[in-house]
């Protein structure tokens, strides 16, 4: 691990903002856009809503743009009066929402839908299912397909839909031939000030650090079994064969039986917000993000490999759509097919001399690429101009 004191830190929650301000953020600059997400929460509501508000009111002063929940529906006359552009964010229909694009439209207002994962085409339903391990009752096959149905369904009443790379972009002109827009997913400002502290402090070290080898799992929810599942079997024979690994997991997974004999070299954290999560992928010298070969991961955003690499931390990752994209194989971190995830990590841990200048080349490619200003022009394009295809 390396030899860091980066205090675990917290940060303002924007959920928090009242709304009488983001309605006065509404009336600056010449252009307006108001996003709508169903309840913020501090995933995809990050990613796809606020970090897209900071970008803009970052990079172009001439846009005014904020969001609103679902709850705050019952304001849409004084919102609709100050926009734009419409960007609903992953939410399910529902008569407000209908009643939503149907006004806005009236009133000739664009309308987009923004969608980060393959949750609106009940085709697929068991395909997520099966991927996410859940349980094949008719109760969650209910939810389920209620679920990507009322996603599905919102998306077609909009303008266009705006995605976070090509395949996912390929699943939605399939499912309702609208107009596509591509905006990746990006680090805000807090998370890469944050980054950079992390990252200079190991640079300014010489990368110093103890005798163990951390390996990173920052699986998130709990549904991600059966990718885990993948490395098991290499994950316990690194940890059989070299006494310097030790496995640390964030999130809700847990750990099977078989790991138990190696309980004092496993590290259990759970859920964190943005900034301690990116101290404790600090900490690790390389980052695990193994993937199950399908349509719906391979719809997935890379955000799992680009923030291990902004605090230079390098990942091994399976080769999914975007995940074989954020690395350069060999020089920015390593991809594992599935059967080959024993002899990739081998591969890492004897290349560890080398560790220091692919951390830095890792750091240097995200920082390049996930950032508000790279994407601001696909954002601007998306919501104003001439980005579809």
């Amino acid at each position: 691990m390396f030899l860091m004191k980066i205090p675990a830190l917290d940060y303002a929650d924007p959920r928090a903002e009242a709304l009488s301000d983001r309605l006065a953020r509404l009336v600056q600059g010449a252009h307006h856009v108001a996003y709508f997400y169903d309840q913020p929460d501090t995933s995809t509501f990050r990613y796809r809503v606020t970090n897209m508000i900071e970008s803009l009111a970052e990079t172009d002063t001439s846009v005014g743009a904020s969001w609103f929940s679902g709850n705050e529906l019952i304001y849409l006359d004084a919102i609709l009066e100050r926009v734009d552009v419409i960007v609903i964010s992953r939410a399910k229909y529902s008569v407000s929402f209908a009643q939503l694009v149907a006004r806005a439209r009236a009133l000739g207002k664009r309308v987009l839908y923004d969608i980060d994962d393959l949750v609106f085409d009940d085709r697929y339903v068991h395909l997520v299912m099966n991927t996410l391990d859940q349980p094949m009752h008719d109760i969650e096959m209910d939810f389920w397909f209620a679920r990507l149905g009322r996603h599905g369904a919102l998306m077609r009443l909009c303008d266009g839909v705006i995605v976070t790379n090509e395949y996912l972009a390929d699943r939605v002109r399939d499912f309702c031939g609208l107009p596509i827009a591509v905006v990746q997913n990006f680090m805000n400002r807090a998370q890469l000030a944050h980054s950079a502290h992390i990252l200079d402090t190991k640079r300014s070290s010489g990368f110093s650090r103890d005798h163990r080898i951390h390996v990173g799992y920052f699986s998130g929810s709990p549904t991600h079994g059966r990718d885990f599942a993948i490395i098991e079997d290499a994950m316990l024979g690194l940890l059989d064969s070299d006494p310097r690994v030790v496995l640390r997991i964030v999130g809700m997974l847990e750990p099977g039986p078989r790991f138990r004999r190696f309980a004092r070299r496993i590290e259990v954290f759970p859920l964190q917000n943005i900034l301690n999560l990116q101290r404790l992928i600090g900490e690790v010298e390389i980052n695990v993000v193994p993937l199950q070969d399908n349509a719906f991961t391979n719809c997935k955003s890379e955000l799992k490999v680009f923030e291990a690499s902004a605090v230079g931390t390098i990942s091994i990752a399976s080769p999914s759509f975007t995940l074989s994209r954020a690395i350069r194989d060999g020089e920015t971190g390593f991809i594992a097919p599935a059967h080959r995830w024993p002899q990739v990590l081998s591969l890492a841990i004897e290349r560890f001399e080398t560790y220091p200048k692919m951390a830095m080349a890792a750091a240097e490619s995200a920082l390049c690429r996930y950032v508000p200003e790279t994407q601001s022009r696909d954002l601007i394009d998306a919501l104003f101009g001439d980005g579809w295809a």
